[in-house]
């Protein structure tokens, strides 16, 4: 079962959202939260495997509330659930310790999609806001698939499909430091420095990577 809490400033969207996640077996609301103070104190209480994070809201924003939580709750994934869509934005929260970036008119069956992703090690992110992303890296954009190996193409899949290094290697049937190796320099030539951006990238430019 994920555990989630659900922070936002609108009742309404707080009780939608409750509603439409409590419908999955596998998924439980365990808490909720109007501002960042509120978020943060909730996670301390209910501990959930995942936080639904609005940006917009008072006394302290999503932002300010994903670093408090990953400072104080490592293990918890942050999933910023949001209208905005700006790269100023969708980096800060990246930076301050987020899992993911959804804009609110995803479907439900991918909001899903990317709180299991995220518990799974994965990054979810709306195409839209991949592709924000990439224009702001140009160094990202102009790597070919065609120049990484078939290795490296299984490798970036996997990490897109939300596998933690140990089940990559479990997949693969080769050791977590051969996997280690193989992020590595994968995320050398990708110009990128970590998973979240290596799934941004293959996002926009793997075909059954969720970004076409």
């Amino acid at each position: 079962m994920i555990r989630i809490v659900i922070a936002d400033d609108h009742a309404m969207v707080r009780a939608g959202l409750s509603q439409l996640l409590g419908s999955f077996e596998d998924l439980e609301v365990v808490g909720t939260a109007s501002d960042g103070h509120e978020a943060v104190a909730a996670v301390g209480e209910f501990m959930p495997d995942v936080v639904l994070m609005d940006l917009s809201m008072p006394n302290m924003d999503g932002i300010e509330a994903t670093a408090a939580v990953k400072k104080a709750y490592p293990d918890t994934h942050v999933v910023v659930l949001t209208t905005f869509q700006e790269p100023r934005q969708v980096s800060a929260a990246l930076s301050a310790g987020a899992s993911g970036y959804l804009v609110k008119d995803v479907e439900p069956e991918v909001l899903v999609a990317g709180i299991r992703a995220a518990v799974q090690g994965g990054a979810p992110l709306s195409p839209s806001v991949a592709a924000g992303l990439l224009r702001g890296n140009s160094s990202m954009s102009m790597v070919s698939p065609s120049s990484l190996t078939p290795r490296e193409l299984e490798i970036l899949q996997l990490i897109v499909d939300g596998h933690t290094n140990q089940s990559i290697a479990r997949s693969l049937g080769i050791s977590e430091k051969t996997v280690k190796t193989h992020c590595s320099r994968l995320f050398q030539r990708l110009g990128v420095t970590d998973r979240t951006q290596a799934a941004v990238w293959a996002m926009r430019n793997l075909p059954n990577s969720g970004g076409q």
